[in-house]
């Protein structure tokens, strides 16, 4: 009998919360569910702080200029032709 009021409480606490969400989404001007990405927080952004994925995605870009740099050669057959 102990577990179901456990149970019944944390229902009730559940469904609770979830009425206090929708209120403040539902009233507020404008109301939406807080953003809480860090690549969308305006303070995060101005200390250069990024998500793991956006510094994942950056670092490859880079990687990939690196790569297409040192594979870059010239062939001496068709630079002969030039001179």
């Amino acid at each position: 009998m102990v577990v179901v009021k456990v149970i019944l409480l944390s229902v009730v606490i559940m469904a609770l919360a979830f009425v206090g969400l929708a209120v403040q989404t539902l009233f507020k001007k404008g109301g939406n569910f807080p953003n809480t990405h860090i690549g969308s927080n305006k303070y995060m952004k101005a200390n250069g702080v990024t998500c793991a994925q956006t510094f994942d995605k950056m670092e490859q870009a880079k990687t990939r200029k690196e790569l297409r740099f040192k594979q870059l050669s010239l062939e001496e057959s068709k630079t002969k032709y030039f001179c």
